[in-house]
């Protein structure tokens, strides 16, 4: 990972039941982070086998960047790590002496997590396997002159372990030219995908909350270029997002963390991971601040998450189950209704990013985020919908329940959101 500077229905990914050197755990320091690829069937001639069964996600995917760095304790550290609703584990734990990639497996099948695992040396078909084995660490932040190398390490994967992901990390957009081996971010983007084959594409992004510099523009244009690229090839994406305090950056507040989660969602994200989960020891991180200490002890973030990964574990079957078909911004004064385009008829008071989607039943979705990170929001709303047919994924429980006015004494349909919140709707199919 790197800084940030100062300035159909059914997708085809969930049909069916259906670089080498990616860096150690110690030089976490260069702020390194993962993403997820795997290659598509392998080019060869047409006499070659069957194409092998791909990767199929099964759950909306929470995880996180460094797992425990510790030696002691660690069958409790991953109950911990369950207790706070992530489900995915990606890299070795383990302290001066990483811990083998088979009992980190063993670990993570008993408490319910998947694993996204290094690999170690030998062909694949050596590498730790077991039913929490989502995938294998391959690569961090390619420049495109390594797509083709990868394309072969991937097309090994897919051969000697069908159905598992080869994890590749993708730069952010605010990489330099010369760092992604092309004029632009998304004719990266667009390379990496016809040139490696991914099954996911994921990627890293840390947007900036200062007062006189605001990232978030550059956040919600990296989840554009991500949904763009994932769509035309039907695939899902995930993203990382900064849960700690590190160089220009400030330490997030629980608001700051639920927009960057509920924002990557607005735009298609199937999966959302935390930098970091154990803080990494190093002159990067003198702060430390991560979810856990170096030593650790939790931090506020540790609930913060286990409050915010609760909801998206609620969230999570219903999300896996829409495919993206627009993103809109609204951004409204008091007493001024704003026209929507989409399934938002109109909008008044509030600054929202409104994610629209197709439900495999065939109804129709749209999640409301509050871009406010400091501020609640109480717009009026108006849905392309009658209210009565409308209804919303309860957050707490997963089940839908029927459109509640928060404000029933003021005129038209007054909806509730805390600073950063997304709220999840359905409306009939048209």
């Amino acid at each position: 990972m790197r800084q940030q500077p100062a300035h159909d229905r059914i997708p085809r990914w969930r049909r069916g039941l259906g670089a080498d050197g990616f860096p150690s755990v110690a030089s976490v320091g260069l702020m390194l982070c993962c993403v997820v690829g795997l290659a598509l069937c392998s080019p060869r001639s047409a006499a070659a086998t069957e194409p092998q069964p791909r990767f199929v996600q099964d759950r909306f995917a929470i995880g996180f960047w460094v797992p425990p760095q510790t030696d002691e304790n660690n069958e409790e550290r991953y109950r911990e790590i369950a207790a706070a609703h992530f489900n995915l584990v990606i890299g070795l734990c383990g302290g001066d002496s990483p811990r083998p990639a088979a009992e980190q497996l063993e670990m993570c099948a008993r408490h319910d997590l998947r694993a996204i695992i290094a690999p170690g040396s030998g062909p694949p078909e050596r590498w730790p396997d077991g039913p929490a084995a989502w995938g294998y660490l391959l690569a961090d932040e390619p420049a495109t002159e390594a797509f083709a190398g990868l394309r072969t390490r991937v097309d090994a994967l897919h051969e000697a372990r069908p159905g598992k992901l080869g994890f590749i990390n993708l730069f952010p957009n605010y990489a330099s030219p010369a760092d992604l081996g092309t004029p632009d971010y998304d004719t990266y983007l667009a390379r990496f995908v016809a040139e490696v084959g991914p099954a996911v594409l994921s990627m890293d992004h840390y947007p900036l909350f200062l007062p006189d510099r605001d990232g978030r523009e550059g956040y919600r244009h990296n989840l554009a270029a991500m949904r763009r690229e994932s769509l035309a090839a039907g695939i899902p994406f995930w993203n990382f997002f900064n849960s700690m305090p590190y160089g220009p950056h400030t330490d997030p507040t629980e608001a700051q963390l639920r927009w960057q989660v509920f924002t990557s969602i607005a735009y298609g994200a199937k999966g959302v991971m935390y930098f970091c989960y154990w803080t990494p020891r190093g002159a990067q991180f003198p702060k430390g601040g991560a979810i856990l200490t170096p030593d650790g002890r939790r931090t506020r973030h540790y609930d913060e998450a286990t409050r915010i990964n609760g909801m998206l574990r609620n969230l999570g079957p219903t999300l896996l189950r829409l495919t993206s078909t627009g993103v809109e911004r609204i951004e409204s004064q008091p007493g001024q209704a704003v026209a929507g385009q989409g399934l938002v008829r109109s909008l008044e008071d509030g600054d929202f990013v409104l994610g629209e989607f197709q439900h495999e039943d065939g109804r129709r979705a749209v999640m409301l985020v509050n871009q406010h990170f400091a501020y609640s929001g109480w717009p009026t709303v108006e849905f392309a919908a009658d209210a009565a047919s409308v209804m919303e994924v309860d957050p707490k429980t997963g089940r839908e329940i029927s459109l509640r006015d928060d404000s029933p004494d003021l005129p038209g349909l007054q909806l509730s959101f805390d600073a950063g919140e997304g709220r999840l709707f359905l409306l009939p199919a048209e």
